[in-house]
């Protein structure tokens, strides 16, 4: 912490020359490898030593919709791994197309090639949902799996400004996937349809509502996660947390849960938006667990609960941060009471950061979030949010603590998740 109170980190750099990175994600497969997604369409590689694979994961530019326009919302913009992908080699990516004429959300399945374990079948596209959009923006764009194994989707409420469509907007109307969080089963889907519903989705017998629908309410969800729970009483493992990007006044961190109403187009944040759904006594929904006026950032990115063992002191606390103020902030949970409390993050001084390949700047425009498989942290960010310029970078999130538990601790994480069978044990510890 320095004088004011504010938690203190350095960075690590870990890749560049990225075009609006979105996404980044890993096998859980013990290869340590990262999928990095770009906005244009492409999906690379990057194996354990750093080096990135020639030929890309997937390439889909020619599919995808976007523009080089700074801030345009289409494009590439999710993939998730099959949670079983050492034998169930699939993937799901979540793009924007346009289909004679129309703006869609497209979630497909691809099967891994057979040859090649770097690369997916680009012949193998199965077409899982698509959903029409009504304007460019609010495009949602992530894509999950939860602990029970089914496929979370979240798109937005369709676009333009206070989800105008219909009398009470997309998002409080469960006739449509707009607005909402989605969840699907697409296990043992080889030889019928492409998914089926949970059998204890919320809304299955509500005349006219989508069956597909988890949680609605939502305005524009941009990155969630899901918790991996405490590493000695699994505490909080499964919990869903989304950033939800907001209107005119707050952003919002929320907790999502099964039926969940969000609260948009009545709500804000915790402020009435629209007084007159907001007053109505049916709307029934959960606040968020935080929310942040404009004056601190105008468009959220949802991040990650620690449970890494590189950095003791960051357990617990929910890392996020902002795209268009670039600053970086974090939650903590009190148990007892179940608030969050907030604490800035902000970058160590020259001296605090001075070890080997440690920084303490980074790219404002922060995109995304990133867990490998030992729970570490990252995020993408770019310092000119195109998708045609090669301005994105990747920073993995360092504690600086020069306290001998934190170095003991890195050494015995760094053993006992990177020791392969005929390869050297290598601590980092240095940094530290």
């Amino acid at each position: 912490m320095d004088s004011e109170g504010c938690l203190e980190l350095c960075l690590q750099e870990v890749a560049n020359g990225l075009r609006n990175p979105v996404a980044m994600i890993h096998a859980n497969d013990g290869s340590h490898r990262f999928f990095v997604a770009e906005q244009l369409g492409y999906v690379w590689v990057y194996l354990a030593n750093g080096s990135r694979v020639d030929r890309p994961f997937l390439n889909l530019t020619q599919a995808v919709l976007t523009s080089p326009w700074a801030g345009d919302e289409r494009g590439f913009l999710c993939i998730a791994l099959h949670p079983s992908f050492t034998t169930v080699r699939k993937a799901y990516v979540y793009y924007s197309v346009s289909v004679k004429k129309q703006e869609k959300i497209r979630v497909s399945e691809f099967t891994l090639s057979t040859h090649d374990v770097n690369q997916l079948d680009h012949a193998s596209e199965r077409t899982i949902l698509e959903v029409a959009e009504p304007a460019s923006n609010h495009n949602g764009g992530q894509l999950l799996f939860g602990e029970d194994g089914f496929l979370y989707i979240f798109i937005g409420d369709g676009g333009r400004a206070g989800d105008p469509f219909g009398k009470f907007g997309n998002s409080q109307n469960k006739s449509t996937h707009l607005g909402k969080a989605l969840r699907i089963d697409v296990n043992d889907n080889d030889d019928g349809a492409p998914y089926s519903i949970p059998p204890d989705n919320p809304f299955l017998a509500e005349p006219n509502a989508m069956p597909e629908i988890y949680a609605y309410g939502v305005r524009n969800m941009w990155r969630c996660s899901v918790d991996r729970g405490d590493t000695a009483t699994g505490r909080g493992r499964g919990r869903l947390f989304c950033g939800d990007v907001g209107q005119n006044k707050y952003e919002e961190v929320d907790l999502v849960v099964k039926g969940g109403n969000y609260g948009w187009r009545a709500k804000e944040g915790f402020s009435c938006y629209d007084r007159k759904l907001c007053k109505n006594s049916t709307l029934d929904d959960i606040l968020p667990i935080f929310a942040y006026p404009h004056k601190l950032g105008k468009s959220v990115t949802g991040g990650y609960i620690y449970r890494g063992c590189q950095m003791p002191n960051l357990n617990g606390l929910y890392i996020f941060g902002d795209f268009m103020s670039g600053r970086l902030m974090s939650l903590k949970e009190n148990t007892t009471t179940g608030e969050w409390h907030y604490n800035e993050i902000c970058m160590g001084k020259d001296q605090t950061c001075r070890f080997p390949k440690l920084i303490n700047s980074y790219y404002k425009y922060i995109i995304s979030f990133a867990e490998d498989e030992a729970g570490e942290l990252y995020f993408l960010a770019t310092g000119t949010p195109s998708a045609s310029a090669r301005a994105g970078v990747i920073y993995k999130i360092t504690d600086p603590s020069n306290n001998p538990r934190a170095m003991l601790s890195v050494m015995l994480c760094e053993a006992a998740d990177h020791f392969h069978p005929g390869q050297d044990v290598e601590c980092t510890s240095v940094a530290y």
